[in-house]
């Protein structure tokens, strides 16, 4: 990814960044897995993190993104809730459309980057 050029949105409430791609990433991963610590291992983070995202996602919306079970006889588990489905949904779709209405000027930056970026003028 050291050459992509691309544009990051991030929903903010107050300082807090609500909604973004690593939130997005890791909803994902949570509904694939069905597991905060599995959506985590897949991804490449800790399950620490993955869980006080999940935390800060639920503390910014009325209602959850993810739904969570302590284990037991069934094991316990997580889920992403409808919310979080139309939230991660609309995300995406503000995203594309963000990265198609700034395509031109994107490429007029990627014409003035060198391919590496920061780490390669820095060595």
């Amino acid at each position: 990814m050291a050459n992509s050029k691309s544009i990051r949105l991030r929903v903010l409430q107050g300082e807090t960044i609500a909604f973004g791609p690593g939130k997005a990433a890791l909803l994902l991963a949570i509904q694939q897995s069905g597991s905060i610590s599995a959506a985590a291992r897949s991804i490449g983070m800790s399950y620490r993190r993955a869980w006080l995202l999940v935390e800060a996602m639920n503390q910014c919306f009325r209602q959850p993104l993810v739904a969570t079970a302590t284990g037991g006889a069934k094991g316990g588990g997580a889920q992403v809730t409808a919310l979080g489905q139309e939230v991660l949904v609309r995300y995406q779709a503000m995203q594309e459309r963000a990265e198609a209405a700034v395509a031109t000027d994107m490429a007029y930056f990627s014409g003035l980057m060198t391919a590496g970026g920061a780490a390669e003028s820095q060595s």
